[in-house]
């Protein structure tokens, strides 16, 4: 955030740092908390400015992170409102603005699907049709500059159908392996759930050792790799459960949510015409990175330093879950690598080096809320899984770095 001048008439002006709304508030409140009445952000008003030489402006001295833990049912302050930074900083910021000029909102999901395309994970998104999951997945592939594959999972769909099968050809009198839509970067794996335990089979060995066994042979997929799943949550007709082993695959599980007055009105403005989506992706989309800086960032997050209390503050967390009085089945270790590799990501994210606490509250729900199992107590009391795990979050003790 930077100011434009010194505080004028017992005002200190500032700048919103998410939708950059110039502030005006009192002398008296320095160093408080605003909310922003344009966007609704809520900011640190700025107490010790300090004039940059080189540029003439005031620029605003960070106030002092708060100590004490922060709420898990809350978002995390938005990356883009930081200035300078790293080159993985600059890079979430490019992604990010390009992609919103067609997909409106549900930072969440962009967040968390940025997350785990760079730690190595997949992502299950839960919503309801017509909120874009499959422009996002579209407009994600355009930007990275990686290709883009989907699969309308049904009832009678096969896992060859997936994974490619033999395909005899009468030339050559031989079997030659035909690949089938997996074999891409970017998967939309459209209601997963409407396909039966067979199909969801044919995904395990894709999402987890990236590469297709047919026929003894193997086929390694080209990197990175990145599986969208969608389910509908209101829809159970004709929907199978994903099993705990399928589920385990995810890194995370997002929900999509309805947009705001405002962004849900600036969709309507933005894609109420009758242009064509490929064109418009084609037209007003730019590549702002390649496959091979997203592997080379990806390499460079699994060099974050993660503290040895905060590997057993990670650990307390996923290992409560399993005696936890509401949840007849907690997380398994993958949760915890879930955790520490999204902790990593996000601290790069972040411009740092190194992960604290605030990384891994962050990410918590999304790791853990499809890897814990509701007692038919709990279920029947309508107890919320994200609550429970907030309040069992709450009562770990928050580590303090040095």
């Amino acid at each position: 955030m930077s100011t434009s001048d010194e505080p004028d008439g017992g005002l200190v002006k500032f700048r919103c740092g998410k939708c950059d709304k110039v502030l005006k508030v009192k002398v008296e409140s320095s160093g408080g908390k605003a909310k922003c009445p344009s966007c609704g952000e809520i900011v640190i008003v700025p107490d010790s400015p300090s004039l940059d030489a080189a540029s003439g402006n005031v620029q605003v001295v960070e106030s002092a992170p708060v100590v004490s833990p922060p709420d898990p049912m809350k978002k995390g302050v938005s990356l883009k409102s930081e200035e300078g930074g790293t080159s993985a900083q600059g890079l979430y910021r490019r992604i990010t603005t390009e992609i919103e000029k067609v997909f409106i909102g549900q930072d969440e999901l962009v967040q968390g699907a940025l997350v785990a395309l760079f730690s190595n994970g997949h992502v299950l998104i839960e919503s309801v049709p017509g909120l874009g999951k499959t422009l996002f997945v579209r407009t994600l592939g355009k930007v990275l500059g990686c290709d883009f594959g989907r699969i309308q999972f049904t009832a009678d769909l096969m896992p060859s159908d997936i994974t490619g099968a033999p395909v005899f050809n009468m030339k050559s009198q031989e079997f030659e392996f035909r690949p089938g839509p997996v074999f891409t970067q970017l998967l939309l794996a459209d209601e997963i759930n409407r396909s039966p335990a067979k199909t969801h089979a044919a995904l395990l060995e894709i999402m987890q050792e990236r590469r297709v066994t047919i026929d003894g042979n193997t086929y390694s997929l080209e990197l990175p790799f990145l599986v969208v799943a969608t389910q509908n949550p209101i829809e159970s007709e004709g929907t199978y459960n994903l099993p705990e082993a399928q589920l385990d695959r995810f890194m995370f599980k997002l929900s999509a949510k309805y947009p705001s007055e405002e962004q849900e009105a600036e969709i309507l403005i933005r894609h109420g015409g009758q242009e064509d989506l490929t064109r418009q992706l084609a037209d007003n989309i730019n590549q702002v990175t390649t496959p091979e800086e997203i592997l080379s960032l990806t390499a460079e997050s699994g060099t974050v330093r993660v503290d040895e209390l905060l590997v057993d503050y990670i650990n307390k967390i996923v290992r409560l879950t399993r005696t936890w009085p509401q949840f007849y089945l907690g997380a398994s270790p993958r949760a915890g690598i879930s955790l520490m590799q999204g902790a990593r990501t996000l601290a790069l994210f972040h411009g740092r080096d190194y992960a604290v606490p605030d990384d891994v509250i962050e990410i918590a729900l999304p790791v853990l809320r499809h890897r814990v199992q509701l007692t038919a107590e709990a279920e029947v009391e309508g107890q919320s899984v994200d609550q429970l795990l907030s309040d069992l979050i709450r009562t770990i003790e928050v580590p303090r770095l040095k």
